[in-house]
């Protein structure tokens, strides 16, 4: 169905490329805003809250099954009032709303529909629906019917804006912070050590059963606790099981195929136990955290592998996702158009294929390198004539290979009677002549905003690369972003820094994680590069935060908005857990324990000591939940 010729809808004017590519739906989307929320209490209408992002494969799906269809439209125009966000411009509205859904059915992911009253309080709510009805899920279709004859009848809608306050009240109480009296102590590092270890897969690696996430914020716990429990203790077992640990999940990731073995880099999560098959798409935050990672877990052990990975991903970025001008963009798209196949004529997602750009057929692999070095690199990476993915449900990998170690170069060697330095070289050049060849190919769809928090992770990881390996060209790259973020998204007479490059206007107000990342981003570097003042300016953006963040009324801690930020949020709520990425609580305390360290000013450390006590009543009955803070507070704090 063509959809190109329709007339654009409200959203034709945003930047966001996930909003965009829902432009010229025949869905009569809203940006978040005035402008919607107004029509939906003038109209007495519900909001139709749908919730996604640029690289997500089943936000993707379900454009184009639904969104993109004249017919749901039309069920959707008629009932609601429809708004798309971008969660990674709007994480506030996500966690607040992906918490109501959880609250509702028990989990939550995207794309995230949401339906909520004119005040913009949630009373039902899903992931992913199909067109049509399957698997026991109910059909897009029929729940917006469900739905809008709910509200529309006079006995139902008093009960669904009850049933929405009731929600309301429980989301706040879910996302609420208390202030406590106590500190963690080594106990309380044991606890969380537990808990890691209890998870952990002894067998592949990771702590999770399938889908398996890389969960840098866990590994770096483990080798922060290693080192701690060592330092009185050389031959604690407890420090060498969370070494062991850490480790053995870098290395079988590196191995598998959720790492991009031509390319570097790591995609989002393996959808097997094996780490084979990944859903390919790439994120800048996760591989920012694994870069630093793999250097932290180098210098615990001196593993050289664990370097060349850390590089290879440093490599990554510095190529693909790095703008001229300094700043990395957000994510790279886990869908591309096979080189067989065009563009469908509607412009949508139909023909492009899950991780086309990085799966090989074994043909093609020998119709590219001589028959020795086809042989070696099949050998290498378990390439297949028929095919190495077993795990295949939907049948997108036929015949095609997704490239993992599968075997090392020792046994590489044997198996080809070469010395291990000659197949180091022989498959360098091998590796050189395949990125080559897939560098022509179509390639995915990249997500070019440019986020304050993600490029904040980005320099961090980077100041760390010059550290460890003494490279200058990790420290330019780290001093480029700093200066593309400080020059277009800080304003130095307002004191605001903004999110997102680019945007409409200024864009989006940074949130306390945009403020906290950078600052920490600052800090790292200024140990790195001495020819700017990189602290002072890392000191006078945290004052920033402090002004528009810091709960000086209530319990202490951040609030992720500012005052001013959006007067439509039901909720003003306060990280306090890490998830995917550290939350802005975890990284503003090492923060002020830092730069009251480098001040004297005892004022941050006070502070810093308040945030804890706000936080750890949280942690009492989920002690894992902020590992990130723990390390900040024992490594940071002195």
């Amino acid at each position: 169905m063509i959809t190109d010729n329709l007339p654009p809808n409200h959203l034709i004017h945003e930047k966001s490329p996930y909003l965009l590519q829902h432009a010229h739906n025949p869905v009569e989307w809203y940006p978040w805003g005035r402008e919607a929320i107004e029509a939906a209490r003038r109209e007495a209408k519900p909001i139709l809250l749908s919730i996604g992002y640029s690289t997500c494969h089943w936000c993707h799906v379900m454009e184009k099954e639904s969104f993109s269809k004249k017919s749901v439209a039309e069920i959707m125009n008629r009932h609601f009032i429809n708004i798309k966000v971008d969660r990674e411009e709007r994480p506030d509205l996500d966690q607040i709303y992906i918490t109501a859904v959880s609250v509702l059915t028990g989990s939550a992911g995207w794309p995230l529909n949401v339906f909520l009253t004119p005040e913009l309080q949630p009373f039902h709510g899903g992931t992913y629906f199909p067109t049509e009805a399957r698997f026991g899920i109910i059909s897009w279709p029929e729940l917006l019917k469900v739905i809008a004859g709910a509200w529309e009848h006079p006995d139902k809608r008093p009960r669904l804006i009850h049933s929405a306050g009731e929600l309301t009240r429980v989301v706040a109480q879910a996302l609420s912070l208390k202030t406590g009296d106590k500190l963690p102590d080594e106990a309380f590092l044991d606890r969380v050590y537990q808990d890691f270890r209890g998870t952990y897969d002894g067998e592949r690696g990771g702590f999770s059963p399938a889908p398996k996430f890389p969960m840098p914020g866990v590994i770096d716990f483990l080798l922060f606790y290693h080192e701690f429990k060592s330092r009185n203790n050389p031959g604690h077992p407890e420090a060498a099981m969370a070494l062991q640990m850490a480790v053995s999940s870098l290395r079988a990731m590196a191995g598998g195929g959720i790492y991009d073995q031509m390319g570097g880099g790591f995609h989002r999560y393996a959808t097997d136990v094996d780490w084979h098959v990944p859903h390919f798409e790439k994120m800048l935050y996760d591989n920012a955290q694994m870069i630093q990672t793999g250097l932290e877990a180098f210098r615990l052990t001196g593993d050289e592998a664990l370097l060349k990975t850390a590089e290879e991903t440093i490599g990554y970025l510095l190529r693909d996702m790095q703008n001229p001008a300094g700043g990395f963009f957000s994510a790279e798209d886990a869908d591309s158009l096979p080189d067989s196949r065009a563009a469908d004529n509607d412009g949508s997602h139909s023909a492009k294929q899950e991780g086309a750009f990085y799966v090989w057929g074994a043909d093609e692999i020998h119709g590219l390198l001589d028959p020795l070095d086809a042989d070696m690199i099949s050998f290498r990476y378990g390439v297949k004539a028929g095919g190495n993915v077993a795990a295949d449900p939907h049948g997108e990998f036929s015949g095609k290979n997704i490239l993992f170690i599968a075997h090392g170069l020792a046994e590489t060697a044997r198996r080809f009677s070469m010395p291990v330095e000659q197949i180091i070289e022989r498959i360098a050049s091998a590796k050189q002549k395949l990125l080559s060849a897939r560098s022509r190919r179509r390639r995915p769809d990249r997500d070019d905003k440019i986020i304050a928090s993600w490029n904040g992770l980005t320099i961090s990881a980077l100041a760390k690369a010059h550290q460890v390996t003494t490279k200058t060209e990790y420290v330019i790259a780290a001093r480029d972003a700093a200066h593309f973020i400080m020059k277009n998204l800080y304003d130095p007479a307002e004191r605001i820094l903004y999110r997102i490059f680019p945007s409409r206007s200024k864009g989006p107000a940074g949130l306390a994680s945009d403020y906290a990342f950078m600052v920490k981003a600052l800090l790292d570097l200024a140990e790195v590069d001495k020819d700017q003042d990189w602290q002072k300016s890392a000191v006078q953006l945290n004052e920033d935060m402090l002004k528009q963040f810091w709960d000086g009324e209530g319990g202490g801690g951040f609030f992720l908005t500012s005052l001013s930020h959006d007067p439509h949020l039901i909720l003003r709520i306060k990280e306090f857990q890490d998830s995917v990425i550290p939350s802005s609580n975890s990284i503003a305390a090492g923060n002020l324990f830092r730069i009251g360290r480098l001040t004297g000013d005892e004022r941050y450390g006070r502070m810093a000591f308040k945030l804890m006590k706000t936080i750890m009543p949280r942690l009492a009955d989920h002690p894992a939940a902020a590992p990130r803070l723990l390390m900040e507070y024992y490594t940071t704090r002195k």
